[in-house]
């Protein structure tokens, strides 16, 4: 079984992501110059943006990871989120950027900037390499660096997951409605 199988369509090629992330890194770079910011990813589906982006960047930086659950085995958000992993690092007046690798309706991404905030960090901000706006709850969200918005469909490869599938796929594509079906 070839998992780009179940790809009806390729949103974003993988030279297409690495473009992006290297005009994202090139910002960052630029916006924080004068810092060491702590980028804050969340596992796992930010793992690959994260490394990418991290490595991209040409300032001096720290990384710290968090892990959370919000979607179980659905295909939606639940808006329940639980905290599997905290930090690492103490962020108390550290510039901090969240690394996320999609923020839909906002809410998993609400929890974490409510709970770093309690933290007292100097500035947070979030980088998130997809944006699906459509479905967007929370409209307040500090996203400073966006690398693709993204229709309202169901997004794999490059870190995002169905069912723990699809992740170590290169590029970004829709999954096929009948292997979400299947699933069910």
């Amino acid at each position: 079984m070839a998992l780009a199988d179940d790809i009806a369509r390729v949103l974003f090629t993988e030279v297409q992501i690495q473009d992006r992330i290297r005009t994202m890194a090139a910002q960052i770079s630029r916006d924080y110059a004068a810092t060491a910011p702590l980028l804050v990813s969340v596992l796992k589906g930010a793992l690959y943006f994260m490394a990418d982006l991290s490595r991209a960047i040409t300032i001096p930086i720290t990384v710290d990871f968090m892990a959370i659950t919000s979607y179980g085995d659905e295909t939606a958000s639940t808006g329940a989120v639980r905290l599997i992993k905290d930090l690492d690092e103490k962020i108390t007046e550290r510039h901090v950027l969240l690394v996320e690798d999609i923020i839909d309706t906002g809410l998993t991404a609400d929890y974490l900037l409510r709970t770093l905030r309690a933290r007292d960090p100097a500035s947070l901000n979030i980088c998130t390499l997809l944006d699906k706006a459509a479905r967007r709850i929370v409209d307040t969200l500090p996203i400073q660096y966006r690398g693709f918005e993204v229709p309202d469909e169901f997004v794999v490869g490059y870190g995002l997951d169905h069912r723990q599938l699809y992740r170590n796929l290169p590029f970004i594509g829709v999954l096929k409605p009948e292997v979400i079906a299947a699933a069910r």
